[in-house]
C-alpha cells in the first residue's frame, strides 16, 4: 500500500499533466499575447459557438450587472477589521496602568501626588534588587504582621511601605502581598471614612494589585473592593477620590466581563460627577477621562444604556487643551459609535460630529488614529449618517493623511474611504470628486500588504456600487494593475476581494460594449496586466470558492462560447478510462480523491 499510492498519484499526475499542457496550447493558439487581441474575438474555430448570438450572452450578464451590494456583508467585514485595530491599540497602550511612586518621593510634601506610569514587565536577565526607599520584599512578613496590628499608626506605616513595594517599576510583588492574605484587609481600610489617608494609601496599594494578571485582578474584585471604590468617588478628598477612579479604571480595563461588574456597581454616574468637579487639575482629568474609555471599551460591548450617560460630557472633554485627555475622549467616542445605526445616532446628537472632523488636522497620531475610528464608525451607519460626515467636508482631510509615514494612520484612512465607497453612488462620487483615488491607488500598488488590503476593500465596494462610468475613471487612474498583483499573494480573502472587484470591472466593460458594440477593453486591460495567467493559476487554488470564480471568469470574459469545452482542466474518470470537461470540482482534489477511492477499494 505505501509503494502503492505515490505510484497511483505520478501515473494519475502524468496523465492530468498531458491533458492540461494541450489545453494550455489551445488557449495559447486562441489568444497570442503579442497581438494582444480582443478576448471575446470570434476565430475561424469557432464555428460551432456562433450559434448562441453575442447579444444574447451581453443580455445574460446585464441581468446579473450592478445588483448591488449586501450593505449589512461589508459592515461585518468592517468589524472583522475593527478587531484587529483594537488589537494593535492594546499593544500599544495597555488598558491597566500602576500608580509610580516619583523619583523625588519622600515622607515629607508631596506624600499624596502621583504620577501616571504604564506598566512593563521586566525583560532584562540583569533586574534590580526589589526594593524602594529602604523597603525590600524580604520585608513582606512583618509588613503583614504589622498591618494586623491594634496599633493605628503602626497600620498605616505598613500600609505605606506595602504600597511603596507595589510600586516598583519592575516585578512588583503582587502575588506575594497576595498570598500574605493582606488583600481583604486593604478592602477592609477603604471603609475607614475617618482616616483618608488610610484609604488612599489602601486604594493605591489595590490600584497597584489589580494592574497585574486577570487573577490578581479578581482577587481584588472577591474581596469587595468594586462597590467601596465607588463609595470612595464621592469622597470629599480629592486624592482619595482620584485614587479610586484609578482602581476602578484598571479593574474595568482587565476584561469585559469585569467592566460590565464595574458598570453594573453604578460607577458610571459618580465617575461622570468627578469629571464635572475637577476644579482644574490636570491629573484628575486625565485619570477620569481614561478610566471612562475604560468603562467603554471591549467586546462584547456594553450596555449601551449603562455607557450613553458619557455623552453629557464628551462634547466637553474632546475640546480640553490637555493631548491625553482629548485622545482618552477621542476613544470613548469611537467604542460608543461602534455599534449599531442608533448607538451612532446618539454620538451624533451629542453634538460630537464637526469638532471630530476638525480633529483630523491635529498632528498628534495618538488622537489622531482614534478620530478616524470615530469618523470611520459613522460612515458605517445608514446614508444619512454617511452623508453627514461628508457634509463636514471629511474627504479634504484624509487625502494628506493617505500619505502619512506612519502605516497605522493610513490603514486606518483606507478603511473610513472603504465605508464610503460602500454607500451611494453619488458619495462614490464624491470620493472621485475630492481627488482620493490617485492616493488611494498609490497605497494599493505600494504600500504594506496590510493597507493595501484596505485600500482593495474601498476599490471593491465602489466597483461593487458604482456607475459604469464611475468604475471607467477607476481604471483609467490604474486600479487594474495592482489588483492583478494582489492575485499573487497568499491570503485567501484579498485574492477574493480582488477576484470580485475585477469581475465587477469586467461586468462594466460589458455594460459599456453592449453600448458601443466594440470589444470589452476591461479584458484587454487585465490581459495586459498579465492578469489572465494568474486567474488560470487560480483554477488549482485549494480554496473552492477561489478556483470556481476563477473558472467562471476565464469562461465568460476570456475564453468565448467556442472555448466553453476546454475552459478547465478535465475532471478525470478513471475507471472509465476518459476525461470530461467542465467545471464540476477542483482537479487537484478530486484526483486525490480518486486515488484514496481506488486503494481502499482494492482487494
Amino acid at each position: 500500500m505505501e509503494l502503492l499510492l505515490p505510484q497511483l498519484i505520478r501515473d494519475k499526475a502524468r496523465v492530468y499533466s498531458a491533458c492540461h499542457s494541450t489545453i494550455t496550447r489551445i488557449k495559447s493558439t486562441s489568444l497570442p499575447r503579442a497581438q494582444a487581441p480582443s478576448p471575446l474575438e470570434s476565430t475561424a474555430s469557432t464555428s460551432m459557438a456562433t450559434s448562441v448570438s453575442s447579444a444574447s450572452r451581453v443580455a445574460d450578464r446585464m441581468r446579473s450587472f450592478k445588483k448591488g451590494i449586501d450593505v449589512d456583508e461589508t459592515r461585518r467585514r468592517r468589524e472583522d477589521t475593527t478587531i484587529q485595530i483594537r488589537k494593535n491599540r492594546r499593544e500599544e497602550r495597555l488598558n491597566q496602568r500602576r500608580r509610580m511612586i516619583p523619583m523625588d518621593y519622600n515622607n515629607g510634601a508631596g506624600g499624596m501626588e502621583m504620577e501616571a506610569a504604564m506598566h512593563t514587565p521586566s525583560t532584562s536577565a540583569d533586574v534590580p534588587m526589589r526594593s524602594l526607599n529602604g523597603v525590600s520584599v524580604s520585608d513582606l512578613p512583618k509588613i503583614a504582621a504589622m498591618i494586623q496590628s491594634l496599633d493605628p499608626m503602626e497600620q498605616s506605616n505598613a500600609v505605606s511601605r506595602l504600597r511603596r513595594l507595589l510600586s516598583l517599576e519592575t516585578n512588583p510583588p503582587i502575588q506575594e502581598v497576595i498570598d500574605l492574605g493582606v488583600v481583604p484587609l486593604l478592602v477592609g481600610f477603604l471603609t475607614q471614612h475617618d482616616r483618608p489617608e488610610m484609604q488612599f494609601e489602601a486604594a493605591w496599594a489595590l490600584t497597584n494589585i489589580a494592574s497585574g494578571t486577570t487573577e490578581h485582578t479578581e482577587v481584588v474584585i472577591k474581596c469587595g473592593a468594586v462597590e467601596l471604590l465607588c463609595t470612595l468617588l464621592l469622597s470629599s478628598n480629592e486624592d482619595v477620590c482620584e485614587q479610586a477612579v484609578w482602581a476602578l479604571g484598571n479593574i474595568a480595563g482587565d476584561s469585559p466581563q469585569c467592566r460590565d461588574l464595574v458598570l453594573n456597581a453604578g460607577a458610571m454616574m459618580p465617575l461622570l460627577a468627578v469629571l464635572r468637579r475637577s476644579s482644574g487639575k490636570v491629573s484628575i482629568l486625565r485619570n477620569a477621562t481614561w478610566t471612562l474609555s475604560n468603562f467603554c471599551r471591549g467586546k462584547p460591548r456594553p450596555d449601551f444604556d449603562l455607557i450613553s450617560p458619557a455623552l453629557q460630557l464628551l462634547p466637553h472633554l474632546i475640546h480640553s487643551p490637555d493631548k491625553e485627555v482629548v485622545a482618552d475622549a477621542c476613544w470613548t467616542l469611537s467604542y460608543l459609535s461602534d455599534g449599531s445605526r442608533e448607538s451612532i445616532q446618539a454620538v451624533i446628537d451629542a453634538g460630537v460630529c464637526s469638532r471630530v472632523v476638525d480633529l483630523l488636522g491635529h498632528t498628534n497620531p495618538a488622537i489622531q488614529t482614534p478620530v478616524l475610528r470615530t469618523v470611520g464608525n459613522i460612515v458605517t451607519g445608514n446614508e444619512e449618517q454617511t452623508q453627514l460626515m461628508l457634509d463636514l467636508a471629511i474627504l479634504p482631510r484624509l487625502v494628506p493623511l493617505l500619505k502619512h509615514e506612519k502605516k497605522l494612520l493610513r490603514k486606518e484612512v483606507c478603511w473610513v474611504i472603504s465605508n464610503i465607497t460602500a454607500g451611494t453612488r453619488s458619495q462614490i462620487q464624491e470620493v472621485i470628486d475630492a481627488n482620493v483615488i490617485p492616493p488611494l491607488l498609490f497605497q494599493l500598488m505600494s504600500a504594506e500588504l496590510d493597507v493595501r488590503k484596505e485600500a482593495a476593500w474601498a476599490i471593491s465596494n465602489a466597483t461593487s456600487g458604482g456607475t459604469t462610468q464611475q468604475i471607467k475613471y477607476l481604471v483609467q487612474q490604474g486600479c487594474i494593475p495592482p489588483l492583478v498583483k494582489l492575485l499573487d499573494v497568499q491570503d485567501p480573502r484579498v485574492i477574493s476581494v480582488s477576484l470580485n472587484t475585477l469581475e465587477n470591472i469586467l461586468q462594466a466593460g460589458e455594460a459599456d460594449m453592449s453600448v458601443s458594440d466594440s470589444e470589452n477593453t476591461m479584458a484587454r486591460y487585465i490581459e495586459e496586466a498579465d492578469g489572465i495567467e494568474l486567474i488560470q493559476n487560480l483554477q488549482y487554488h485549494e480554496e473552492e470558492h477561489i478556483y470556481e470564480k476563477s473558472v467562471s471568469i476565464i469562461r465568460d470574459y476570456f475564453d468565448g462560447e467556442d472555448e466553453e469545452d476546454f475552459d478547465v482542466a478535465p475532471d478525470m474518470d478513471y475507471s472509465a478510462q476518459q476525461f470530461s470537461f467542465g467545471v464540476g470540482s477542483n482537479p487537484l482534489v478530486q484526483l486525490q480523491t480518486e486515488v484514496v477511492s481506488g486503494l481502499t477499494s482494492s482487494p
